[in-house]
């Protein structure tokens, strides 16, 4: 099921968005074959993340089994196109990267909601982070990213019949896809320069009341700082994820009655541990202060289509630039997709973003996806605040 999905997003030229929220509202219509492919594919679509692999039971790799966490959080960071791992210094590094928890010196709580796809997508996120000592932090996560309102349009179609049932209106139901996740976070300095940290993940899944899904992991960072570079590298899902999938058989059985296809079946996945390396430096310019950073992620799932790729290894790089002016306002932009498409050259998505520091509180907003293929399945926004309570 996933290799048809994936050669269908590959012939519109634009890259596979997080599964399994990235995808366009169905909309119903008489017709047999815009029926099929603009309502029922969008529900099959759906289910692509339980097709992982060719296998049908057992434990396989998924390719895209975690991508709703792949956009990363908070306005900062994604304003700076995600090159972030060397960056985070914030209640956000428990979730970029742990080891960059130490930094915080008081205790922090944020929040941020982005609209993604012209709003098909919505993604919320909330944390805290509250330090133990001088030297370790704990850091906790909440986020949900999800899609409302899917039209289910199984039950409006008459097999044997080959045509819409009468009235079908009245058999269309609507259902969310929605995934969840749980991150705990701990950071510890071990010398002035160096510190590590580990993340702790549990997620959530579900489409509907076709197909759930809970699964485990661990990420691990460190991160060295001197004056002017950062440097940071993380593990993520260093145990390898493991993603339980239960399916309802009974409640997809019109899958067969219409299409004549096999059900999908449960089962367990394997979402494999990706590299994240990054590189940042800090440099004074008139009129404030200039940081520029890099990120390579280097992920081992075989998912190579449109990037640099070594074998099954794929290698995906972010650029981002910060420019803090009075410590005060901050000015950002950066590329956090960098691809290689087949008779188009280098496909760039960037984005840009801004914020605001008023003592203890900011405020920050970001603007992604308006350039490039992936500006075909609409703009994004993103806001996030942060409050820093006194020592």
């Amino acid at each position: 099921m996933q290799s048809a999905v994936h050669r269908a997003v590959k012939r519109r030229r634009a890259p596979k968005p997080a599964a399994p929220c990235g995808i366009p509202q169905a909309v119903w219509t008489p017709n047999r074959k815009d029926f099929v492919t603009r309502s029922v594919r969008f529900f099959l679509m759906m289910l692509v993340t339980l097709a992982g692999a060719d296998d049908a039971l057992g434990q396989r790799v998924a390719k895209y089994g975690a991508d709703f966490l792949a956009g990363g959080v908070g306005a900062r960071a994604l304003g700076m196109g995600g090159a972030f791992i060397s960056v985070a210094d914030d209640v956000y590094a428990g979730f970029w990267n742990p080891a960059g928890l130490p930094e915080v010196d008081a205790r922090e709580v944020s929040y941020m909601h982005a609209e993604r796809f012209s709003g098909i997508v919505s993604f919320d996120y909330t944390g805290f982070a509250v330090p133990f000592s001088d030297r370790s932090v704990l850091g906790v996560s909440l986020i949900r990213s999800g899609v409302n309102d899917i039209k289910n349009t199984l039950d409006a179609w008459d097999a044997e019949r080959d045509q819409p049932i009468p009235d079908p209106e009245s058999a269309i139901t609507t259902f969310s896809a929605a995934d969840y996740a749980l991150l705990v976070a701990y950071g510890k300095r071990v010398t002035k320069a160096f510190s590590f940290g580990v993340t702790s993940k549990i997620i959530r899944r579900n489409i509907g009341a076709f197909a759930t899904a809970w699964g485990y992991s661990m990420d691990i960072g460190v991160r060295y700082r001197t004056p002017s570079w950062h440097l940071g590298a993380t593990v993520q899902d260093v145990t390898t994820m493991l993603q339980s999938w239960s399916v309802d058989t009974d409640r997809l059985a019109a899958i067969q009655d219409v299409f004549g296809d096999d059900l999908p079946e449960g089962g367990t996945e394997l979402v494999l541990p990706v590299l994240r390396l990054g590189a940042s430096r800090l440099m004074d310019v008139r009129p404030g202060l200039l940081r520029l950073a890099m990120d390579m992620d280097l992920s081992f799932d075989g998912a190579t289509s449109y990037t640099l790729s070594l074998g099954s290894m794929a290698m995906h790089p972010r650029l981002g630039a910060e420019l803090v002016v009075a410590d005060r306002v901050a000015f950002r932009a950066g590329f956090n997709r960098i691809q290689f498409v087949d008779g188009e050259g280098i496909d760039l998505t960037p984005s840009v973003g801004t914020g605001f520091r008023w003592g203890r509180a900011a405020l920050d907003y970001g603007f992604g996806d308006f350039a490039g293929l992936v500006s075909d399945l609409g703009y994004s926004h993103r806001i996030s605040a942060q409050y820093r309570f006194a020592d």
